[in-house]
């Protein structure tokens, strides 16, 4: 076989996995807090053991040389702390979850979703850490896990009291993840808000506990952002949930809004016959791929004048939300790709959908939270920064675009 007809496949180690590489990233982060929960508690069954001169009599004493565990989601780096004793009496620490000379866990690519995903109730989280290492983590004790999620409680209550007036928002984007999962008797869900400040840096700005994304829910996702001081961005970007735009119309009155083109796409080809998706679908595609506001128009009402005959319902759905969905041609064309959709805030939380779904028992509010609040910062730390961030600037001094394109004063007296 001639050596230009062989294909390399790539390795598990090269495989570009947005999902694997979050995973990983969150892994070494998370092992380190449970291997200090245990920590913590060996150092509280120490406490009583002082020295003369009535110091503790065992301190910790850095760590061991830092080892790689190879997984199925590839190697994760891990770091075991080491105690001495003080008091000539020998002690050392082992770590339960990661035991000395363990090169290779059995399971982690099934333990790891449980830990994101299911990982915040104590008996979940011990259910989650034994698969981590078999049969040895049946010593982890309760309150091992109830440090280790506690640790997670408190780094969320802490972040939803940071301030955010140290810097101007300029987009967010909102949207409800339902997990799939139950929980006294309600579907769970958690109204998410994420934003872009003016140097291009995502992030997310709220994860909240919602009430099928109600008015009342929003408001008071949207009155706490305010609290801490975020300024009325520029453009909010969502679906169709009147909800948020009801709350929104109330607390950010000034925002301009841009409906989800995903969403709108979806939402239409669900009212018409399968049949009709594919030139539907092109034919909305010609709307908000359009290069100008006026081409749009002209693909819109071209699709309101081909469906409208016998696929009322569908145009109705198109029609409701024309001016919310043309928004973003009044911004830099640099920023497009971002602010026509929802996608920001669905690309880091889709896995949730559909890992959740099959899965047995529930979860509390509060620990669904605290599940989407890791994965949500894992996947923060992975962001680029806006493309065409240096027009940010420009649109918070209120500088025109039309089509996308600065609107010069020559521009201006001419109109």
């Amino acid at each position: 076989m001639a050596k230009n007809n062989v294909i390399e496949l790539a390795g598990r180690d090269t495989i570009v996995d947005p999902l694997t590489d979050l995973l990983r990233a969150g892994a070494e982060k998370l092992i380190y807090q449970a291997v200090e929960a245990e920590l913590q508690e060996q150092l509280a069954r120490y406490a009583d053991r002082r020295t003369g001169t009535g110091l503790a009599g065992v301190v910790r004493n850095g760590f061991l040389p830092a080892r790689e565990l190879q997984t199925n989601l590839g190697p994760v780096t891990v770091r075991i702390p080491k105690i001495r004793s003080k008091t000539g009496e020998p002690v050392t620490f082992q770590s339960v979850l990661v035991p000395p000379y363990v090169r290779k866990t059995r399971t982690l690519e099934a333990a790891l979703p449980w830990l994101y995903l299911k990982g915040v109730s104590s008996g979940e989280m011990a259910e989650a850490l034994k698969v981590l290492v078999g049969p040895q983590a049946q010593g982890l004790s309760a309150s091992t896990v109830s440090r280790l999620k506690q640790v997670w409680a408190d780094e969320y209550h802490g972040w939803c009291e940071q301030r955010l007036d140290k810097d101007r928002w300029v987009y967010v984007w909102a949207d409800g993840i339902y997990s799939g999962l139950r929980a006294e008797q309600a579907k769970l869900c958690a109204l998410v808000v994420m934003g872009v400040n003016e140097r291009g840096e995502k992030h997310f700005l709220a994860i909240d506990d919602g009430v099928r994304e109600s008015t009342q829910s929003w408001r008071e996702v949207l009155l706490k952002l305010k609290s801490r001081g975020m300024n009325a961005p520029k453009l909010a970007v969502g679906d169709g949930a009147m909800g948020f735009w009801a709350a929104l119309d109330e607390i950010y009155p000034a925002a301009l809004q841009q409906r989800c083109w995903m969403h709108k796409t979806m939402n239409i080809l669900n009212c018409l016959p399968k049949t009709a998706h594919a030139n539907a679908k092109q034919a909305l595609h010609a709307i908000w791929q359009a290069e100008t506001k006026e081409n749009a128009e002209k693909a819109f009402d071209l699709f309101i004048e081909t469906y409208d005959p016998k696929y009322p319902k569908a145009t109705l759905c198109l029609l409701k939300d024309r001016d919310e969905l043309m928004a973003f041609f009044d911004f830099p064309a640099q920023h497009w790709q971002s602010i026509r959709t929802s996608n920001p805030i669905e690309s880091t939380f889709g896995t949730i959908r559909h890992r959740t779904k099959r899965s047995k028992g529930c979860l509390t509010r509060n620990g669904m939270l605290h599940m989407i609040f890791k994965l949500g910062m894992c996947a923060e730390k992975n962001w680029r920064r806006l493309r065409g961030f240096n027009y940010l600037a420009k649109v918070i001094t209120g500088i025109k675009f039309k089509d996308g394109i600065e609107v010069t004063e020559i521009d201006q007296v001419a109109a």
